[in-house]
């Protein structure tokens, strides 16, 4: 299950020489999670107004490959990898073209109204499973 979602380098985006500042590959990447969700057909809104807890990063650990530039189109994927209790761990790059430029894996926590984790929803939990391989039972 992996999502990708375009986006333009925009000079805003870049530093005095025209590289994509390190730190917005972290926007980049969070505007990807965005995506997947909205992909899954959930809300996060909604979620939140419900009771169903909001996403906070919790760790992030990168690698920075290869520079993006000015007017770059680039593509954001968003690949589950695990989840349990009140985390989900993803992977996500950032690819010009073929060539991979960023590559992180990033653990959310599901948090309730009182900052507290709590279990992941269950919505989210059976749209993952609809798109999760199964492993056979031995």
């Amino acid at each position: 299950m992996t999502h990708s979602h375009p986006i333009r380098v925009y000079y805003e985006d870049t530093d005095l020489a025209g590289i994509v500042y390190y730190a917005n590959y972290l926007k980049f990447i969070e505007r990807g999670r965005s995506e997947w969700v909205r992909s899954l057909g959930l809300d996060q809104a909604a979620m939140k107004a419900q009771g169903a807890g909001v996403f906070a990063v919790r760790r992030v650990v990168a690698d920075y490959l290869a520079p993006a530039h000015f007017d770059d189109l680039l593509d954001i994927t968003t690949a589950y990898m695990r989840h349990s209790g009140a985390r989900l761990v993803l992977r996500q790059s950032v690819l010009r073209g073929d060539k991979m430029l960023f590559l992180a894996e990033v653990t959310l926590v599901c948090l309730g109204d009182t900052g507290r984790p709590q279990p992941l929803p269950d919505a989210l939990i059976e749209k993952i499973g609809e798109n999760t391989p199964h492993k056979p039972k031995v």
